[in-house]
């Protein structure tokens, strides 16, 4: 398949993995269950788990050192989060979607292993910060879930052709750079009608007031945003304009740092977008080695001594005088290289694992290494040169892809998530305000 502690444990630890927790906080603390605050299908959201949730996202606004929207306001917010997390859960399960224990350890060295940390560590620190770990790693396979399930909306309705990546090359420019992006959209229904129409432009129109007034961008985000991102503050991440539509890309790209949009009307609603930060797109440079080797497998039939042994002695052949390339060609195991005299072309450092590239760099030109184990068998590199090539217009055309594509998936996610909301039978028994 293709998470937050203290103040800066929490915030740190778990992004790389995971956008956030989503709405459910997974304190250690056990509320009363005392009351059911909505009916999602045959799902219930309970109170405990509303008021969990919430002051989970009011510890990352306080964190962040936002300002805190009404107990009201952030309910509102939390329970739709909620419930479309329920909903997605469900189809997930409905659609065969399972995340087994083993995925989720794989996740959890992951993060373990991205903040210098062992599995021990990791637990300590969660419950150290008043988490319960079980809890954890149950949330951890539900996100999981939940983004194997875009996946596959994405994977089943989302195309690039080539002619769409040509006439985005041809109409707008790949080097203007990207933008750091938040966002407030207040969303109306596919086929909304003039009232609901007018009730979004006075709700978008009233939010554009209060960010004059001086409210925060961030905390009007939290307190009104309908978009997926709300309670992250509206942020959005890093975007080339060209991954979203031409209309908003239209009014940013002439904004400043810290300025935000008019409100925008776009098919699934009211928009406002601010610029946080941007950055430049360079030109791209790669550097690519050319090298030959002779590889020796161990294999059923050859044992780790007996593999060594024979690439001892090829060495020796060849420190004697012997042909590299006639050598590669008689005795090496790698199928893929053993005939053209084990010639590897030109390639990216990375390419054949970080004990090639060591081995690489510290040859000049026909210098011939020692013998040296990877975890495919022994081996014998010769360095036959090194460039610089410019991959820019390679990699304009493969950000071009990427690009189309995510424009697409986000319209595609965001479209199955309002149908599926749209269809399901939701009964909420307070008042979200």
């Amino acid at each position: 398949m293709t998470m937050k502690f203290s103040s800066c444990f929490i915030l740190f630890v778990l992004a790389p993995l995971l956008l956030s927790l989503g709405p459910k906080n997974i304190r250690a603390e056990v509320q009363p269950l005392d009351s059911i605050v909505a009916v999602v299908n045959e799902d219930v959201i309970l109170r405990s788990e509303l008021d969990q949730a919430v002051d989970g996202v009011m510890d990352r606004i306080r964190q962040s050192g936002g300002k805190l929207p009404s107990k009201q306001l952030l309910e509102s917010q939390v329970i739709e989060n909620l419930i479309s997390t329920k909903l997605q859960v469900q189809r997930a399960l409905g659609t065969g979607i399972r995340v087994s224990d083993s995925d989720i350890d794989s996740a959890l060295v992951q993060v373990a292993n991205q903040n210098k940390m062992s599995i021990e560590q990791l637990r300590d620190a969660i419950e150290r910060d008043g988490f319960n770990f079980t809890e954890f790693r149950q949330s951890l396979g539900e996100d999981m879930m939940l983004r194997e399930l875009k996946q596959r909306v994405v994977d089943s309705m989302v195309n690039v052709t080539e002619s769409e990546i040509n006439i985005l090359l041809a109409t707008r420019d790949l080097d203007d750079g990207e933008y750091l992006l938040s966002h407030i959209m207040i969303s109306v229904p596919e086929g909304a009608t003039p009232e609901q129409l007018a009730e979004g432009t006075d709700r978008i129109n009233d939010i554009y007031r209060r960010l004059q007034e001086g409210m925060d961008f961030k905390s009007a985000a939290i307190s009104y945003s309908e978009a997926p991102e709300a309670l992250e503050g509206g942020t959005v991440g890093w975007r080339d304009l060209n991954s979203i539509p031409r209309y908003f890309a239209e009014a940013i790209e002439p904004l400043g740092n810290g300025e935000y949009t008019d409100a925008m009307r776009s098919p699934a609603g009211f928009h406002i977008f601010r610029i946080d930060d941007k950055r430049e797109r360079g030109k791209v440079v790669v550097k690519e080695y050319n090298a030959r080797h002779i590889m020796i497998k161990i294999t059923e039939l050859r044992n780790a001594r007996q593999a060594m042994d024979k690439i001892m002695d090829i060495k020796k052949q060849l420190d004697e005088g012997a042909d590299f390339e006639t050598l590669a060609k008689s005795d090496s195991d790698d199928s893929s290289s053993a005939n053209l005299g084990g010639d590897l072309g030109w390639f990216i450092p990375e390419k054949f694992g970080d004990r090639m590239k060591v081995m690489l760099e510290g040859l000049g030109v026909e210098g011939t290494s020692e013998p040296f184990q990877t975890e495919v068998g022994w081996h014998i590199a010769q360095f036959l040169g090194q460039r610089e090539i410019d991959r820019t217009e390679e990699t304009t055309r493969n950000e071009a892809r990427n690009l189309i594509r995510q424009r697409k998936a986000e319209q595609e996610v965001n479209q199955f998530l309002r149908q599926m909301r749209d269809e399901a039978y939701v009964d909420l028994r307070i008042d979200a305000g």
